[in-house]
């Protein structure tokens, strides 16, 4: 266990969270400081760290005051030494004879050093500041005098930046450097420390973190530090409820089509919202996993209907048809450049937006006869020229995109993609009878359509398009009923009997089945793995049904 010897001169807020994080299992072993009515006295106190003061006499030298730390310290083991708010310059009376010690400094060195880095970066105007924990090195003369050019030219072990607001007053931008940024990058480098992956040359002049080492974007695993950086690219009405503040941030380097970085083609109707956006975003995802003509309807994330055809107008009728009560005031995604026979169909009934990779002048005519039907525009040439290639230049291109993310509060889930793509060659055959050829195909295009319904998630399909989706639902058994009555009372033209049903996740019991025989379903595919998987195949054998297994889930929680 790493063990800290802590030296503050005031409130030492830097080395309280350092103490209440315990970053890498490090403790702190004394808290040092040089006046008596230092508040972090008391603060340690109440955590039970033990103090010490060593005050600084008016006729003492910075060598003689050291040697008095030096002194009051002897009776405690430490490891390394961190300061915060410590106002005394260290010289290698003090370092020679510590282990290595750390200071955090509030701006991004070498930018704004010395004692007002706020005021200074206020002065300067800049957009972004931060702090930076270096090690400390000496910064003083021969007779103890400080040499201001060397003050907080120790290497740097990590840093923390941090946008200075419009507004923003000196008080304003210690709070957030402090808050925001110490309060990250000092916890961060002392677990660095304490898990031994810092190399530190003083004679070099510089420190090696082997945990911070960035990950390349085709390497395997996570990056161990996560760093975002995007621009604010609109301010919008409100969030996903008025009374909520929202705007959208763009990343400018993503070539992959997006419907932040599309174009809106009718000018005058009223822009996106939040839900619009993030509807949009799940419509374009789904419809990205075709490469046949494809067509998606959306309500809130979640697939109302989606269908591949060998035309876009077939495609997008055999979507809505799935369920058009719902599809109203949805939003539309293709895959293709929308047409005039599909865009007479998409403007039959209320939709939010549509979204495609181009349109006809035709298409366009017709869909701008809508006034706030927003219609965007995500093919090739809306994009970055860089992605300018390709057999058909107003498809939607490739999935670039590694990651995806999720705040929470107080932090961010982190993922990769779910990019998993099956083929009739994946599924493995558990039941006496064997499916058709046409239910394999079946079986793979709603697989691929299930990975975009929120878990639980049942889908229902007929060849290549949707009959009945039950999504979101906490009974595996639940989500077969709901994806029942939506084929049986919503659905037109179609209904469940002889389709085939594909389930998210594995089902851990007959009754689900039992479900779907009583709707009409003649095949299943699922993942498979279930403690009761020979009670669930023995269920679809009595009924006649097909299964085959995918061997891997597609839950969809977000």
């Amino acid at each position: 266990m790493t063990r800290i010897a802590g030296m503050a001169g005031n409130r030492g807020r830097n080395l309280l969270n350092i103490a209440d994080r315990k970053p890498g299992g490090a403790e702190f072993a004394v808290i040092l400081t040089n006046t008596e009515d230092a508040p972090v006295l008391e603060a340690a106190a109440e955590r039970g760290i033990p103090t010490e003061v060593v005050p600084l006499a008016e006729d003492m030298s910075r060598r003689e005051h050291e040697e008095a730390v030096l002194e009051a310290l002897e009776d405690y083991e430490f490891d390394l030494v961190c300061l915060d708010g410590y106002m005394r310059i260290l010289s290698d009376t003090f370092l020679s004879e510590t282990p290595t010690t750390l200071n955090v400094h509030p701006a991004l060195l070498p930018s704004f050093p010395g004692m007002d880095a706020w005021g200074d970066a206020l002065e300067a105007g800049v957009s972004v500041t931060g702090c930076t924990v270096h090690v400390v090195t000496d910064a003083t003369d021969e007779d103890g005098d400080v040499l201001e050019d060397e003050v907080d030219m120790g290497p740097i072990v990590t840093q923390e930046p941090i946008p200075v607001y419009e507004g923003d007053d000196e008080d304003d931008l210690k709070e957030h450097v402090l808050y925001k940024g110490e309060f990250r990058a000092y916890p961060r480098a002392v677990k660095w420390v304490a898990e031994g992956a810092v190399d530190i040359d003083l004679e070099a002049g510089e420190v090696t973190v082997d945990a911070d080492t960035p990950t390349a974007p085709d390497a395997e695993g996570l990056p161990a530090r996560r760093l975002i950086s995007s621009d604010r690219a609109d301010t919008l009405r409100y969030g996903e409820n008025p009374h909520q503040d929202a705007a959208v941030y763009a990343d400018y380097t993503c070539d992959e089509a997006s419907v932040v970085h599309a174009d809106q083609l009718n000018e005058g109707a009223k822009a996106l919202s939040y839900n619009n956006y993030n509807d949009a975003d799940g419509a374009l995802n789904l419809i990205k996993e075709f490469d046949e003509p494809a067509a998606a309807v959306i309500k809130h994330t979640n697939p109302a209907g989606c269908a591949t055809a060998d035309s876009l107008a077939e495609a997008y009728e055999k979507a809505l048809s799935t369920d058009p009560m719902s599809a109203f005031g949805g939003i539309v995604a293709l895959n293709r450049e929308c047409d005039a026979a599909t865009a007479e169909q998409i403007i039959d009934s209320f939709k939010e937006v549509v979204v495609a990779p181009g349109y006809t002048d035709d298409a366009l005519e017709v869909l701008c006869e809508k006034e706030n039907l927003r219609v965007l525009d995500v093919g090739r040439e809306s994009r970055s020229a860089s992605d300018a290639s390709g057999d058909e230049p107003r498809a939607l291109g490739k999935q670039t995109e590694r990651f995806t993310e999720k705040d929470l509060v107080g932090g961010r889930l982190v993922q990769e993609r779910d990019l998993q793509s099956i083929s009739v060659d994946d599924l493995e055959v558990v039941t006496e009878r064997e499916p058709t050829e046409e239910e394999l195909e079946s079986m793979v295009f709603a697989w691929q359509t299930l990975k975009h319904v929120k878990s639980n998630g049942i889908l229902f399909a007929d060849g290549t398009e949707t009959v009945g989706v039950g999504m979101g639902q906490v009974s595996r058994v639940d989500a077969v009923r709901l994806a029942a009555m939506k084929a049986d009372e919503h659905a037109e033209g179609k209904d469940a009997e002889g389709a085939v049903m594909a389930s998210d996740a594995f089902f851990p019991f007959p009754d689900g089945i039992e479900e779907a025989a009583e709707a009409g379903i003649e095949a299943v595919v699922q993942p498979g793995g279930s403690v009761n998987d020979e009670d669930v195949i023995e269920a679809a054998d009595e009924h006649g049904m097909a299964m085959a297994f995918t061997g891997q889930r597609s839950f969809k929680h977000d």
